[in-house]
């Protein structure tokens, strides 16, 4: 494609090749996903509701999978990915990019500790019941104490609470920070909004919820397992709630952008009408908002029909999932068809077989599901879901 075709009005000679890749749109994204899964698992460990206990275990074990891939797509967009680890290791307090070394670092920690407290019980089971090297494993896991009295369980049950509402504010840190790096850009009208880094959050509760209600239903398939239809319709209930914060959020930057009619309102006119018209009215906010939205309402006013509204709610889901990552094109990408002159206008055209290209990204897509498959091998959250449902049976 010829580069005249790419660009439109009047456009510097450096901004010709846009830098941030779909690499540093899946960076939010699999961000967001961390943050979303694991404050759907404190609903249980923190405010007590008892319907999410299925799968609050098992929302722990996803925050993990995705965390430990979070950092991927910034470490491959660098060239230079061994050189990543300084942001753990050398101190920058003007930095809004050097904060994510430290914000990770306390949470991947927060959230290890919570995952062992939670699982110690079965780990300890594990090692006392096996032989050969699944003992060494379980009982280097369990750092060779084997101590599962109830005065204990319960000292592990209070702490991993207080672990979980000190992880509730660092999950949101992690991801409104994202979004803090974006709005803090103050030469980018698109980005440069104080609802950013709110947005980011809201989105990232979202996506984490829809992901981990789409993955209890597959793992239940794959199980040959009944699904516990009141754990499914209250977290498609918090999604619909954090559903409603979210596009109000969304409306209302658009809203107070046009309110305000600065200079550069006419360069967001032509982002929003032509540059990301389909992926924000037609993905981001239809397809990713107002369907979900409809059909997860539909689901709270239909009684019984639990297979009915297990089909809805998997496809509002899906739909939800899609609609964020649309969300994050738009913010990463959009922001950056936008010419510094704010008289012109970019077009980026995604590559398949390339360091920045798409491949990698579904590579790295790809692996914290695998990395759960491993995870849950080694520390089952099953019985959480088998014990629900045969109580309600």
């Amino acid at each position: 494609m010829m580069l005249e075709n790419l660009i439109w009005g009047y456009v510097y000679p450096n901004e010709s090749e846009i830098q941030w890749s779909i690499l540093i749109v899946l960076y939010p994204y699999i961000t967001g996903l961390v943050a979303g899964a694991f404050i759907a698992s404190s609903l249980y460990h923190v405010f007590g509701k008892n319907e999410i206990k299925p799968v609050a275990r098992f929302a722990l074990l996803t925050a993990l999978s995705f965390l430990l891939v979070a950092m991927m797509p910034l470490l491959v967009h660098l060239g230079r990915p061994e050189r990543g680890i300084e942001i753990m290791f050398t101190p920058h307090v003007t930095s809004a990019m050097s904060g994510f070394g430290y914000i990770f670092s306390f949470y991947l920690t927060i959230v290890v500790l919570e995952i062992w407290l939670s699982f110690r019980e079965d780990i300890v089971k594990k090692a006392l019941s096996s032989h050969g090297w699944k003992e060494l494993l379980y009982s280097s896991l369990a750092l060779f104490s084997f101590d599962i009295s109830e005065k204990t369980l319960h000292d592990d049950e209070k702490f991993a609470k207080k672990l979980a509402i000190i992880g509730i504010p660092s999950a949101a840190f992690l991801h409104g920070y994202v979004g803090f790096i974006f709005g803090g850009i103050k030469a980018n009208p698109w980005w440069s909004t104080p609802l950013m880094p709110i947005i980011f959050l809201m989105s990232a509760i979202v996506s984490g919820i829809a992901l981990l209600i789409l993955l209890y239903i597959v793992a239940m398939k794959i199980r040959k397992h009944a699904i516990d239809h009141k754990c499914l319709q209250s977290l498609a209930h918090y999604l619909w709630i954090f559903l409603i914060l979210d596009v109000t959020l969304e409306l209302l930057e658009i809203i107070s952008m046009k309110y305000a009619s600065r200079e550069d309102i006419d360069i967001i006119n032509r982002l929003l009408s032509d540059k990301i018209g389909f992926t924000f009215w037609g993905v981001q906010l239809t397809l990713g908002i107002l369907i979900p939205f409809i059909l997860l309402l539909m689901v709270s006013l239909i009684k019984k029909r639990d297979t009915l509204k297990m089909i809805m709610i998997s496809i509002s889901c899906i739909f939800v999932v899609i609609g964020v990552f649309a969300m994050r094109w738009n913010v990463v990408i959009g922001g950056q068809e936008i010419s510094k002159s704010l008289s012109g206008t970019l077009t980026y055209v995604p590559v398949f077989f390339s360091q920045e290209g798409v491949l990698p990204a579904i590579i790295i897509f790809i692996l914290p599901f695998i990395i759960l498959r491993v995870v849950t091998s080694i520390l089952p959250p099953w019985k959480d879901m088998e014990e629900e449902t045969q109580k309600l049976n």
